[in-house]
Formats: C-alpha cells, structure tokens, sequence
C-alpha cells in the first residue's frame, strides 16, 4: 500500500467517525429537548429553576463540555470492544491469581513437556528425510579450522562472573603492591608475580629433569612414589564432578544434592500442577527399571479408559491386584498420577479400589495429554559443569581422582586389579596383544569422566571436567571459551594422538583414549614457541582463578 493511499484510508475514516459523533450528539440533544418538554408538559404550573444562574458563555461551555465527555466515553467504549481481550490477557490475569512463584515453576514444568514434544517432532521430522544429502566424494568447504568448529558446535558458555570495575582493580593492584614490600607469604595474584612465578617453576621443573637423567639410581622415584600414596586425600586434583541444573537454578552442586533438590521442588509443584509433575516425579525419584514398568501401566490403565469409557472393569482398579502393587502402589508419584486422572479411593465389598470419574479429574487436563506426558516424561537433564581451575606448574603433578570419577566404587577397583594381578603371576604366561587390548578397554570402563588439562607456552595450566562420552570439539571449545582472543588460530596436541585435525573433531575423549586425565599442550602456529612464552592467552578473570600454594 502507498502512502497516498495510506493517508486517503486514514482521512476517510476520520471523517468518518466524526460524523458519526456528530450525529450520536445531535440526537443526544434532541432526546434532551424532548424530555425537558415532557416534563414541563406534566408539571403544568410548576415551574422549576436552577439554583445557580448561569450566562450564555457558561451555558455554551457547559454544553462543549457534556459533548466532549460523551465523545471520550464513546471511545473508550469502543477500544474496550476493540483491544480489550488483549489487555485482559496480558495486564488484568496475571495480576489476578495472586500468586507469583507457583506460577514461576508451573511454567517450569510446562516449558520442560513443549521442549520435549517440540523434540520429538523434530526427530519425526529427520526420520522423513528431512535437509539435503551430500555426496560422499564432494568436495569440503574451505573454511578455516576454528571457524569451522564455531559453526558446528555451540560453544561452551562458562559461568558468569562479577567483573572487577576499574577503580577495584586499582585498590587490589595497590593492595598488592603493599603486601609484596611487606614480604608476606600469601599468595600474590597479580599477572606479573603469576608469570614470574610461572617461570620460575618451569625452570625448576628443567633442571629437576636434568637431574634424573643424570641420576642412574632408582631409589629417588621409589621413595616419591611411597609419598605420593601417604598423601593421595590432600592432593586430589579437584573436589569432584559437579553439575548445572537450568530448569530449577544456576547453582553448581554434585550429584548427589541435585537428586534431593530436584526431589524437592518437584513435591512443591504437586499442588499447582499435580498430573504433569507426578509424571516428573515417576522418572527422578525412582530406579529406571522400576520408573519404567510404572509408566507402561499407567499408560495402559488410562489408554483402556480413553478407548473405552463406558467400560465399567477399567473405571476400576483394585488396589490389592499383584499387578498393581508391584508396579504401582509403592512408586513415588504414581498415585498422584491416578488422582490427577480422575480416580479417587473407595471401599468395595471391604476392598480398598480406585475408581475413576471424569468429574473428579484436575482442571484443564484431560486423559490424552496425561498420556502423552507420561511417555515423553524423562530424568530431568544435569549439564556437567567444566569445573574450571588454573594451575601452575608445580600443582599440575597432582592427578589423584577423586571416586567420583569411577564408574563403581575405588575398593571395588583395587579388588579387581589384585585379583587380576594374583592371576598373572600364577600361570605365568605371556598376553598376547588380544589380551592387551582386552585389558585395557575393561580398564577405560570403569571411568565415567575425564580430567583434562591443557598447558600454555607460558607455564601455566587449565583444567576442566568432561564426560567420556563427549568429543574433542567439545574441547577444542572449551579451550576457545578461556581465551582472551576467542578468534585466535590454535591447535592442541596429545602425546599419544599429535596434533587433532577436523576428522578427529567427531571423535570422543573414549574413542581417543584420553581418559581418566590427559595433558594437552597448546600451539598458535602463527607465534613462534620462544615468542609465545611470553603472552599470556587467558582472560584476564581466569586469572584470579589460580590456586594458591
């Protein structure tokens, strides 16, 4: 549409309008005259008069006045009719149900079963043949390596951190600066002492290889190894594997706490959203197995109902049934499923049952969606926190894992390996390469996670937590995330792969065997290695990370 006729539609209506208010205030006034004749008609003598005397200017004005205040009422009658609804919704009903916080996490819980749906559709589309083939022997894109991998992969977003104002670091800077002239022993984390630090390490560390080179004796590393055994608690490499949770907070706990906290604030939603949160509750608050006959069931009971309602045998459930009570009645959330449903607790025949009555079902939930709730329901998702630490040289020796790390418990393991050890050492027999491998894969089972630590040219070390499981471009995005210039060309490279190129990117820590720790070394082919001890490549926040001494 032109502007011309933009403006010729907007003038018309104008008109328009104005003429309707005309026409609504001359019968207004009309209807005015006519009842003031009637009523002199019936008071015959009666002569009434305004105790106020009024001239013609005032009169005139009160009558612009009457005609101004009809005409605003007949507007905002008519943008009621107009834009009414959506100011109701989104103004009036929110304000209306009062409570603020249940309205929070009921939205938590709807969110987490549209996310799922959406989830599935997606895969139902892929199933079809959704996007375009590519042949096998075409050729690859030229894109450069790191922008290739920020293409394909969503890189990993650190926790969020209070950044220093200038005037901060100025005080810490000059803080410091006091204590380093007082010769205190606290640990100072200014860059220059970090680096200076740093470099000192690096050239104890020479000159300590240096000496076991020149050293032909063994008993140094036998008596290094009895000392690292004495004090395995306090040189753990970190406290243990922590996680995020988005759906409930941003807080970073272990495991263990995030099972008790996502139990309870799934019990807190069951009054606000009672169906949708029992099926929640079914999937994290009870084993896998037994989560999973639970939820057959349920879906069998109310699918029954579902096709045939009239049925009286599946109106009915009961209680005493093996079935029922051995998948059902004792399964966390289970019978806060049913309730939501519909059915309510009675006594037949001195029988305790459950019966089902579509009047006792909860408001704005119907059999079908309860359904596809329970079979879209799954674990609530933990994301592995990275668990970032900076590490100087002379801390990067610690490698001591915490149990966390192990898929079934440390004495279990040393069980195995002493059993397995006795085992050699009785036949007597040399293992074949078969056996070799054999053995080393049952060894990289029994690690869940894996510590990795990527060391700068400048001596110091990052650390992060990785499942087996993820691939190295989980990595390589990692590494990216910590640098100060994220578009910076670089390069990692394992003592027992080399460098990684793009078809190493798919792989997983697992498939590379870089488990349960590796140590990664830097590289920017673009700095020569004597220049680049020099730079430091981490941002400037990380750096408060160090650990002290």
């Amino acid at each position: 549409m032109s502007i011309e006729s933009y403006l010729h539609s907007l003038n018309t209506t104008l008109q328009t309008f104005a003429e309707q208010v005309q026409y609504f205030t001359g019968v207004a006034l009309q209807s005015v005259v006519h009842f003031r004749t009637e009523f002199d008609t019936l008071t015959g003598d009666l002569q009434w008069q305004s105790p106020v005397e009024f001239t013609a200017l005032q009169a005139t004005l009160l009558k612009v006045l009457l005609v101004l205040l009809l005409g605003t009422g007949v507007l905002i009658a008519w943008s009621w009719s107009v834009y009414g609804q959506v100011i109701t919704e989104k103004f009036v009903r929110p304000t209306a149900q009062g409570a603020f916080t249940p309205n929070l996490s009921m939205s938590k819980i709807k969110r987490y079963f549209s996310k799922k749906k959406e989830e599935a559709a997606f895969k139902l589309r892929i199933g079809r043949g959704m996007g375009e083939g590519h042949k096998l022997n075409a050729p690859k894109s030229e894109a450069s390596t790191s922008g290739s991998r920020q293409s394909k992969f969503e890189a990993y977003v650190p926790p969020k951190r209070n950044e220093l104002s200038n005037e901060a670091r100025a005080a810490a800077a000059a803080a410091l600066s006091r204590i380093d002239r007082k010769d205190s022993r606290e640990f100072n984390t200014s860059l220059a002492a970090i680096k200076a630090q740093a470099k000192r390490e690096l050239e104890a560390e020479r000159r300590q290889k240096e000496e076991l080179l020149s050293s032909a004796s063994g008993s140094t590393s036998a008596s290094s190894s009895t000392g690292g055994s004495s004090g395995e608690n306090k040189n753990l490499a970190c406290r243990g594997v922590f996680f995020r949770c988005p759906l409930i907070g941003e807080e970073v706990l272990p495991k263990k706490e995030w099972k008790i906290k996502i139990k309870e604030f799934l019990y807190q939603q069951l009054e606000a959203e009672r169906g949708l949160t029992a099926c929640l509750i079914i999937q994290n608050c009870n084993v896998k197995e037994r989560a999973d006959d639970c939820t057959a069931t349920l879906t069998k009971y109310l699918e029954n109902i579902i096709k045939n309602p009239e049925e009286e045998k599946f109106c009915k459930i009961r209680m005493t049934n093996k079935i029922f009570s051995d998948k059902v009645r004792y399964v966390d959330g289970a019978l806060d499923v049913l309730h939501a449903a519909g059915f309510s607790e009675v006594q037949i025949d001195d029988e305790p049952f459950l019966l089902w009555s579509s009047e006792q079902m909860e408001e704005g939930l119907d059999l079908a969606t309860l359904v596809d709730a329970l079979k879209n329901s799954e674990p609530i998702h933990l994301e592995l926190d990275r668990n970032i630490k900076v590490l100087l040289p002379s801390q990067a020796r610690r490698v001591v894992l915490p149990d966390d790390f192990y898929r079934i418990s440390p004495e279990e393991i040393k069980r195995e390996q002493q059993l397995r050890a006795e085992a050699i050492e009785s036949s007597q027999m040399l293992k074949t390469k078969a056996m070799r491998e054999r053995e080393e894969q049952r060894n990289l089972r029994m690690y869940r996670y894996s510590l990795v630590r990527v060391k700068f040219p400048n001596g110091l070390l990052i650390q992060g937590t990785f499942n087996v499981y993820e691939k190295i471009a989980d990595v390589f995005e990692f590494v990216q995330s910590c640098l100060a210039d994220e578009t910076l060309e670089f390069n990692l490279i394992a003592s027992s792969e080399g460098k990684f190129n793009e078809e190493d990117m798919e792989k997983t820590l697992y498939d590379c065997k870089l488990i349960p720790n590796v140590l990664l070394i830097f590289a920017v082919p673009a700095i020569p290695s004597s220049g680049a001890v020099d730079v430091n490549f981490l941002k400037e926040d990380l750096l408060m990370l160090v650990q002290s001494m």
